[in-house]
């Protein structure tokens, strides 16, 4: 008799673990990320990255926008961006460090390289983290924003107007500029 019942018993086990097995392979496809368009800015960067560059990039520097000094509006000052890729990472392939200087002069301009720039400016204003191409903000994706003038970043929301940043940094300055260095990496 107990022989039985430990065969119903072991039927049963077995039967819940095929059930159990069945639902886990529903819930994950569930779980897929949605398809990304071949003209998604990061996709676009991760094959530049990957034909031109070898799927790596230690270090890259380059001037980006203008904007308006929010504590002068009369002043501008210049973004400068700093990236790295490394495709072998399972998480945060691909980051780009954003700092803030005074608008350059042509001088300036023509006597220092964007990374002694950057280095100049001493503290990140922001960072983006991007692990999987598509819109900034998916899983695996993390934005972070200076608490205070100069202090240390802390994590901040994905916000339209981040997503605006990320993919003008994308498309204006940092895949033109790679592609004009040709493979090249560096300042």
């Amino acid at each position: 008799m107990k022989t039985r019942w430990r065969a119903i018993f072991a039927m049963a086990v077995g039967l819940f673990v095929l059930a159990l097995c069945g639902n886990a392979s529903r819930v994950a496809a569930k779980e897929k990320t949605p398809a990304v368009s071949s003209d998604d800015p990061t996709l676009r960067l991760y094959q530049l990255l990957d034909s031109q560059y070898g799927g790596k990039l230690p270090e890259f520097y380059v001037l980006a926008d203008l904007i308006a000094d929010p504590n002068n509006p009369d002043r501008q000052e210049q973004h400068v961006l700093k990236i790295e890729y490394d495709k072998d990472h399972a998480f945060g392939k691909f980051r780009i460090y954003v700092r803030t200087v005074d608008k350059l002069t042509p001088v300036q301009l023509s006597t220092y390289t964007p990374k002694q720039i950057y280095d100049y400016a001493e503290s990140d204003a922001a960072k983006f983290t991007k692990t999987d191409p598509g819109t900034f903000g998916r899983p695996g994706d993390v934005y972070f924003h200076a608490v205070s003038p100069g202090g240390p970043l802390g994590t901040a929301p994905v916000t339209e107007q981040v997503r605006a940043t990320y993919d003008r940094y994308v498309t204006k300055f940092i895949i033109p500029a790679l592609e004009k260095k040709g493979g090249a990496p560096g300042s």
